[in-house]
């Protein structure tokens, strides 16, 4: 059961130690451990902006194909959106310029690939599993653009 404790019962219980020890009998302060974050992806840039071009262009597309006034509010918040789902990991993998690690070059990626939870992928295997939705969503789009005028 919990009871509620007043600042006097607390005190007369309480041991009070001094916060700020007197440094002659501070123990030595280890020196600090530097612990590397590794900001990257391991992915190409070439991959990120393809993604990006991929749903921009699903936008343009229905945009375009069903132009209204109303639309034009939901259009740009979808593309705000979009540029700032992928520019703020952008941002956040250059916080720390004099990381040793980077993203890796599209001839590296096609070398050596990438290895992820699942074991190791080459840079075909990669670059599907990272374009298959985004492309997939442009598809549908066109699909449902031209759906929509055939109907009428």
């Amino acid at each position: 059961m919990a009871q509620k404790l007043n600042r006097a019962t607390i005190a007369a219980h309480a041991d009070v130690h001094d916060l700020l020890p007197d440094l002659q009998q501070a123990p030595a302060i280890a020196p600090a451990i530097t612990h590397v974050v590794d900001r990257n992806f391991e992915l190409p840039r070439g991959l990120y902006i393809a993604t990006v071009a991929c749903y921009l262009t699903f936008l343009a597309t229905t945009a375009l194909a069903f132009s209204t006034p109303e639309l034009i509010i939901p259009m740009v918040i979808f593309t705000f959106f979009i540029v700032a789902g992928f520019g703020i990991p952008t941002i956040w993998t250059k916080l720390s310029p004099d990381a040793p690690a980077k993203a890796k070059s599209w001839a590296k990626f096609q070398r050596d690939g990438i290895t992820s939870l699942t074991g190791h992928n080459t840079a075909g295997a990669a670059t599907v599993q990272v374009l298959i939705l985004p492309v997939l969503i442009v598809v549908w789009g066109l699909a449902v653009v031209t759906i929509a005028a055939l109907v009428r």
